[in-house]
């Protein structure tokens, strides 16, 4: 067993990997499978593996999520608030994509020093160095993307090149195949590195861009689920997660829904404030820095009037102070703003009409951030042990475990899951 903050994870009695499928709504799942799409996962279900729907962090942004499910602890111990944050010793907004914003240890770099060898594999490059990080010494994971797949290598493993040992080039990270590619560097390597824990965290370009049943997220999750299956056939205990889901962020014109709130705090007369948008990070053409999560810095003064001012926006479901946001969604209270502010199903938060460049999202905008991109699928291909079984579905262990039911699970709990609840773990 190892230790990690206030869990402890037994070391994987097989090869074990989870995925991050980004972006992906439990909804994309259910439609998948009632169309057919996924013959191995409804095999694997049918077989008695679970499904259930939890929660992930909020905001439901990439960093904070991704950190929460490799620390199986929420942002408030992480440290991770989102994407970026505001640095108030510096004076500047800085992407949390450092390995220095981590106040914990990842399971990874925990594996390492149990002698259990490591893998991680992101489609973004950004989360590269989070994910491989190793704070405290010794071992290092192995952290690679399928984003800089081309410029990378493993020569202390004989791997001169990624794209060699995968057997093609990798995609473009606005390729609806790059998440794919990712899951092929899995396959392809861990032998070679003698890996025994993975994880593969995808993008979120092709549900950012079409919803459930779209012809492109048909074709995505149909190799998924290919490729779900050589994970298998390779002898893996396999966990499938969401870092958050994804909406319609729309007016009925299908341009953007956007409530821009600096313009609305200087209409009313407010100044000597900043919007912070958490979801900003390199990949514009996903979501134009757009989502429905932003974080007000006003000041003691101003901050009632500015909070009055934001409540009444068409389209804003919640303004909450730091201390209350904390609290509520479990955020480091020092890496968040003064309000906390968020969108509805449909709405997105901006900074103002001249600050943001929709170019490529004029219309058919889909986004996250907010409290309706939170519900987030969990997924096993091996059975609970009877006892966790009773514990998370209730009394009735006969009870359907693949019916994608609502249950206490988050997404931080996925490799606590694979690693300490299944039927095989001891075997």
């Amino acid at each position: 067993m190892i230790d990690l903050c206030d869990r402890r994870y037994a070391l994987p009695a097989r090869k074990t990997v989870v995925f991050c499928v980004d972006g992906c709504a439990p909804e994309y799942l259910d439609q998948a499978l009632a169309d057919g799409l996924m013959p191995r996962l409804a095999a694997t279900l049918a077989g008695g593996g679970l499904y259930v729907r939890g929660r992930g962090q909020i905001p439901s942004f990439t960093n904070p999520n991704n950190v929460s499910i490799v620390t199986g602890q929420p942002a408030r111990v992480h440290g991770i608030s989102g994407n970026y944050y505001f640095d108030a010793a510096s004076g500047e907004e800085v992407p949390m994509n450092d390995p220095r914003f981590l106040r914990v240890p990842t399971l990874f770099e925990k594996m390492e020093q149990a002698g259990v060898r490591t893998l991680c594999i992101t489609a973004k490059d950004k989360l590269r160095a989070l994910l491989g990080a190793c704070r405290e010494g010794g071992p290092r994971p192995i952290s690679l993307s399928a984003e800089k797949a081309h410029e990378q290598a493993l020569p202390e493993h004989g791997i001169a090149s990624i794209a060699a040992a995968v057997g093609r080039e990798s995609p473009s990270i606005y390729d609806w195949d790059i998440s794919h590619y990712a899951m092929e560097m899995g396959l392809a390597l861990h032998e070679r590195v003698s890996a025994t824990l993975l994880y593969v965290s995808l993008t979120d370009y092709v549900q950012h861009k079409e919803p459930p049943r779209g012809p492109m997220s048909d074709r995505f999750y149909a190799r998924f689920d290919a490729l779900f299956g050589a994970y298998l056939d390779a002898g893996f205990v396999c966990g499938i997660t969401a870092d958050h889901g994804m909406n319609d962020k729309t007016a009925p014109d299908g341009s953007p829904d956007v409530r821009y709130l600096e313009d609305a705090l200087r209409e009313a007369g407010l100044s000597g404030f900043r919007v912070l948008l958490p979801i900003t990070d390199p990949y514009v053409v996903h979501h134009g820095a757009l989502g429905s999560y932003a974080t007000v810095y006003a000041g003691a003064s101003a901050q009632p009037r500015a909070a009055e001012v934001l409540a009444r926006l068409p389209g804003v479901e919640l303004v909450l102070p730091r201390d209350e946001a904390a609290r509520r969604f479990a955020l480091p209270p020092d890496r968040i703003g003064d309000l906390v502010v968020l969108g509805d199903r449909s709405t997105v938060l901006g900074k103002s009409a001249a600050y943001h460049d929709l170019s490529a999202v004029q219309r058919g905008l889909r986004s996250h951030g907010g409290l309706h991109e939170a519900d987030v699928p969990i997924l096993a291909s091996h059975p609970l042990r009877p006892e966790e079984r009773a514990r998370l579905l209730g009394a009735d262990v006969a009870a359907d475990a693949a019916s994608g039911r609502p249950c206490a699970l988050s997404n931080a709990d996925v490799f606590d899951l694979l690693l300490n609840r299944l039927s095989i773990a001891t075997a």
